[in-house]
């Protein structure tokens, strides 16, 4: 069992967005999606049938919830991504009400889109609304990562954001909307953001990402990767990465998160110790609200 305190049972889905103070560790999942009812059999139907993954979850608040307190994580965030300039406000206005229903819990963020004109108003909203990160994903959004705007928006956003930026898909890095080599990139142009490159650097681009990213001060995660990734390209980023530069992430309803954390010992062999200080690692980088 890893070292930090376990609840008992995990709260009804009535009493989820107000959990128990003994709830909330310092263990934190830092890739996570939570829908609004009433599109979230949709987009999960859109995400199995982009990843050919059946989801494990919901998407609804109330089982994410569930389900990191059965892994014995406190904390969570949850993102989305606005598929068009259009979307930009909703998606938005979803990450500011879930920070509302359970502020000591969700860590939402917020999106945007580099065709969506007033980003500036948007990104004061979003500070003023306490949203403390914002979610990039090419792939879905219908732009490419090195796209000029979206650096511009980056530039103007890093001192008061973190950023999470999916990485990597199927075809290969020059065709793909990301990938390892355009993340590198912004981090050369950007060397103070702080970037969480998903899935340990990129999505099926993993060699790719031992030749850019691996090793830098970027951090990654490891949604999405533990179950697909190579036993010795696993060992390698693991060895050469920053060991506080890797953070704990489910991307659950995709993947339930207490499998997750029992795939990253397995096949890593590492001792609890490691194991709780990859779990902790995301509440440096975003500390629970109203400890500072």
């Amino acid at each position: 069992m890893i070292d930090e305190p376990r609840p008992a049972a995990s709260p009804a889905a009535g009493d989820a967005t107000a959990a128990p103070a003994a709830h909330v560790n310092s263990f934190i999942d830092v890739h996570t999606h939570s829908f609004h009812p009433k599109i979230a059999h949709k987009v999960l139907a859109q995400l199995e049938g982009h990843y050919r993954i059946s989801p494990v979850g919901s998407g609804l608040l109330e089982d994410l919830i569930s389900a990191e307190t059965a892994a014995g994580i406190g904390r969570m965030v949850v993102h989305s991504a606005a598929t068009s300039p259009a979307q930009v406000i909703p998606a938005n206005n979803w990450a500011i009400d879930l920070l509302k229903q359970a502020p000591r819990r969700i860590e939402p963020f917020g999106t945007i889109h580099p065709g969506y004109e007033n980003w500036r108003d948007e990104l004061d909203r979003l500070e003023r609304a306490g949203i403390r990160g914002l979610k990039i994903h090419p792939d879905f959004q219908g732009f490419r990562l090195d796209d000029p705007q979206l650096l511009v928006i980056m530039e103007a956003a890093a001192e008061r954001f973190v950023f999470m930026v999916h990485v990597g898909d199927r075809l290969p890095p020059a065709e793909n909307p990301s990938c390892p080599y355009k993340l590198l990139a912004i981090h050369e142009a950007l060397p103070k953001a702080r970037i969480i490159a998903a899935h340990l650097g990129g999505y099926l681009h993993w060699r790719w990402a031992l030749e850019t990213i691996i090793g830098r001060e970027v951090y990654i995660d490891t949604s999405s990767s533990l179950a697909y990734i190579d036993q010795l390209t696993l060992e390698a980023i693991f060895r050469r990465h920053p060991r506080e530069f890797i953070l704990f992430g489910s991307d659950w309803p995709l993947h339930d998160p207490g499998s997750e954390i029992g795939r990253l010992q397995s096949r890593l062999g590492l001792p609890d110790a490691e194991v709780a200080e990859i779990l902790a690692n995301g509440s440096r980088l975003l500390p629970p609200r109203g400890s500072s």
